[in-house]
């Protein structure tokens, strides 16, 4: 026993080194990783890794020179903003994959709630529950790891500060020679690395802005010229009609354009545009900028409705609790029934009174004993039947009503079937579609031009149920104006997209189009690539002034 002794010994003690080495590299990988991370799903790739990080490079001189009982409490915070580095670089990724801009850390933190909301419809209230606590859980991993990783690395500068030294000239030359001309290995990874300094540069001046934007909000909200109109003033050209202002989840302007998508949108609202034609209707299109992009849709419908820019979920509270005149409520105080169906929601929402809807109808009120898909509480066709059934067809008042419509809403599968208006009920056919077996995070893991079809599917559906229930409920007094709410997720738009999404007004009154004549839209339910193109937040007091006295 004694001969293998020695072999024991010196087996241990190579075990010992190499995972000693490995626990180094180990600790390499993630400082380097919170360095030189991108903060954009699309450039994370090997490439992005073979770069000199500056910031790692003064790290190394600050724990060379620092003295001994300074280095391990610099050490500690230096690891822990790592970690806050790579949590917001983690956060950054995934809200430029779904609403095409980086995490704002001061005005962002209520949208995290709407997230979960998804998860707890789409993934079911257990798959919700798995998620926030994954994403607690992965965040306090990252702050742990990358402490210890500084620790690790600041323990090995200390006992090689000789070699430490030699290391950080080397790459101090490589860095220096690099960036004089640029270098780059890749167009999105320059070799001279200064990407996390800058990073946090950003994130540093988009707080500021942040603590700012209730202030500037608050001078914008101010002006209103429509505040004191009398209602006898609003909205005189359109006495005695009924104003349907519908917003189609996700259909933006790529829906109309996109080479993969256009061909067959395209044919639908042509086919559109030739159907209501042939019924007596007139219609005109054109592109609002939305404030968001991917979601967020109450941001771009209050935007619409109150002539005001929210793009974030501050704007958003601080309107709901003014008093500022909505299009609701400018119908409202011209003697129109203003009324909000908003089959989306599905809790209490108070904040709806706002809007100056003298009825508000949530999921829950409109009858509905189908099943859902996949978000959608309710196919569209349901939600504009049951309008029509207890609201439109008992009216004895013009009517007014502003309709988010869901079935376009991702993950976009599946789309139910446009049915027979007299066979709708109360939702009960619905249970013979197939409501889908894909899971909801398929729309970012899934093959992208399965997405893109499932998308434009569900966008045709919602733009041939407005066609069919114009043709089947429409008359000389109805005026439909559909938009969408914002472009879909980067899944189908990629990187360059605009923010714009499709507008168009539909009548059978003349008058009523040569009240927009001047602001040129084009004719048809589909806006050419030369379109005008307005900020949502124009539209309001376009519309007012348009139909005005």
């Amino acid at each position: 026993m004694e001969l293998f002794a020695p072999l024991r010994r010196f087996g241990r003690g190579r075990v010992r080194r190499l995972a000693t080495w490995g626990a180094t590299a180990l600790a390499c990988g993630f400082v380097l990783f919170a360095l030189l991370a991108p903060s954009d799903l699309d450039r994370l790739s090997p490439l992005a890794f073979l770069r000199v990080p500056v910031e790692g490079l003064l790290g190394v001189v600050l724990f060379i020179v620092l003295p001994t009982r300074a280095r391990r409490g610099m050490a500690v915070l230096v690891g822990v903003a790592l970690g806050l580095l790579t949590v917001v670089k983690i956060m950054d990724m995934g809200f430029d994959a779904v609403l095409h801009r980086p995490f704002d850390l001061v005005l962002d933190w209520p949208l995290l709630a709407p997230a979960v909301g998804y998860l707890d419809a789409t993934a079911g209230p257990a798959g919700a529950v798995a998620a926030v606590v994954g994403a607690v859980v992965l965040a306090l991993a990252l702050l742990v790891l990358t402490t210890l990783s500084a620790l690790r690395l600041t323990r090995l500068v200390t006992q090689h500060r000789l070699g430490a030294a030699r290391a950080v000239a080397v790459l101090a030359v490589v860095w220096i020679t690099a960036a004089i001309p640029g270098v780059r290995i890749d167009p999105d990874a320059p070799i001279a690395s200064g990407s996390a300094a800058a990073f946090a540069l950003d994130h540093a001046r988009q707080v500021r802005a942040g603590l700012l934007d209730q202030d500037k909000f608050a001078a914008e909200a101010v002006v209103d010229r429509f505040r004191d109109t009398p209602g006898a003033d609003l909205l005189t050209a359109l006495r005695g009609k009924d104003v349907i202002v519908a917003f189609v989840e996700s259909y933006g302007r790529d829906a109309v354009e996109d080479p993969e998508l256009a061909p067959q949108v395209g044919a639908a609202l042509d086919a559109g545009t030739r159907r209501l034609g042939a019924a007596g209707y007139g219609s005109r299109s054109a592109f609002l900028t939305s404030p968001t992009t991917g979601g967020g849709s109450w941001l771009a419908q209050a935007t619409l409705l109150s002539g005001l820019w929210i793009d974030n979920q501050q704007r958003y509270r601080t309107l709901v609790s003014g008093d500022r005149l909505t299009l609701g409520g400018a119908f409202q105080r011209a003697d129109w029934r203003s009324v909000g169906v908003v089959p989306g929601i599905t809790y209490a929402w108070p904040e709806g009174a706002f809007f100056g809807y003298r009825s508000i109808q949530t999921a829950g009120d409109l009858g509905y004993h189908g099943p859902r898909f996949s978000y959608a509480t309710m196919p569209d066709q349901y939600t504009l039947a049951a309008f029509e059934r207890s609201e439109r067809a008992k009216a004895d008042e013009p009517l007014m009503a502003v309709i988010p419509l869901v079935s376009s809403h991702a993950p976009w599968t599946p789309t139910p079937a446009l049915i027979d208006w007299a066979d709708v009920g109360d939702g009960s056919i619905f249970k013979t579609m197939h409501t889908g077996d894909r899971p909801a995070e398929a729309i970012f893991t899934g093959d992208p031009t399965q997405i893109r079809a499932d998308y434009r599917r569900s966008i045709e559906y919602s733009l041939n149920t407005l066609v069919s229930y114009v043709e089947t409920y429409g008359d000389d007094d109805l005026v439909l104006v559909f938009l969408g709410d914002h472009q879909p997720a980067k899944i189908v738009t990629g990187e360059q997209a605009t923010w714009d999404v499709p507008i168009t007004i539909v009548t059978r009154d003349q008058a009523v189009l040569n009240r927009v004549a001047p602001w040129n839209w084009d004719a048809g339910l589909k806006p050419g690539s030369r379109a005008p193109v307005w900020p949502m937040d124009s539209f309001r007091d376009r519309f007012l002034t348009a139909f005005g006295p």
